[in-house]
């Protein structure tokens, strides 16, 4: 399906009350995140939440098997695209969660439409001084690439290499998209470069913000009532202190206060579920 002229793609999964899941993986955040990559394949939430939730999961765009289209890139756009989402399939108020970049659009989503959502589960949030920098000088390496080669010579390696935007930073954030359509492939190498160089610049810039947990404004967060469970991580992409930020800004937090080596396919599943319930 298409949503604000994207291609999506989605699964819809289990019964009960809706769950809407922003995937984790960054930049490169599809459906399969869920059960692959790091601390998620180790806890297997789709294991277990479709027994109570229908969950619904989805390649973010530019990733996996969606689309996308050459702008700058905000947080907003991805609140588009799961309000879109919702619409298509007919739910009037859901429970978010995300999970690693995820977050951020669970929580500028929460902002914009309070009244779509039921709670908020934001598990492993980014953040923190190492993730604001390593995510911009992604950003600038693609840029210095840009800057020695054409548009087609980057969507030529983009394709050659098979690699996301976080693999390698010279394929940039629409590789997926490039190897994925032809006829973006296309337009893409026959776009203008300059207004390309200012799209990159200006979606790193509106993305990675601060050096805490990037979403929406402090002030935006502590009018929000809603019931929100607070994960935290604790490495360079996804400090605890941005987990942290995030209990103090919600004023209905609950923070899971467990390190990451003691969330278990035995703990997790359970508590995210006990939370969702309202227990």
């Amino acid at each position: 399906m298409d949503i604000d002229g994207i291609p999506t793609r989605y699964e819809v999964t289990g019964e009960g009350p809706p769950l809407l899941m922003y995937s984790p993986g960054g930049l490169d955040a599809t459906v399969e995140k869920w059960t692959t990559q790091g601390v998620y394949a180790r806890i297997r939430l789709l294991d277990h939440l479709p027994q109570q939730h229908t969950c619904i999961v989805f390649d973010r765009r530019e990733s996996g098997q969606s689309g996308g289209r050459v702008e700058a890139i905000t947080w907003e756009h991805y609140v588009v695209q799961g309000k879109g989402l919702l619409e298509h399939l007919g739910i009037k108020r859901a429970s978010l969660m995300g999970a690693c970049m995820g977050c951020c659009p669970v929580l500028a989503l929460a902002v914009d439409c309070p009244e779509l959502v039921e709670r908020m589960v934001l598990y492993w949030p980014v953040g923190g001084p190492k993730y604001r920098i390593n995510s911009l000088q992604r950003f600038a390496n693609h840029l210095d690439y840009v800057e020695q080669h054409s548009l087609a010579e980057v969507a030529a390696h983009a394709i050659a290499s098979g690699k996301s935007f976080a693999e390698d930073p010279r394929c940039g954030p629409w590789a997926s998209v490039i190897r994925g359509d032809r006829d973006f492939a296309a337009a893409f190498a026959a776009g203008s470069k300059d207004e390309y160089k200012r799209a990159v610049s200006d979606m790193g810039r509106a993305l990675y913000d601060r050096d805490t947990a990037p979403g929406a404004e402090p002030e935006e967060l502590m009018r929000l009532d809603i019931p929100v469970l607070v994960v935290p991580g604790r490495d360079a992409s996804h400090a605890t202190s941005a987990a942290r930020y995030l209990e103090e800004c919600l004023p209905r937090s609950e923070y899971w206060d467990v390190p990451p080596e003691a969330q278990t396919a035995e703990t997790a599943p359970h508590r995210v579920m006990q939370f969702l319930q309202g227990a």
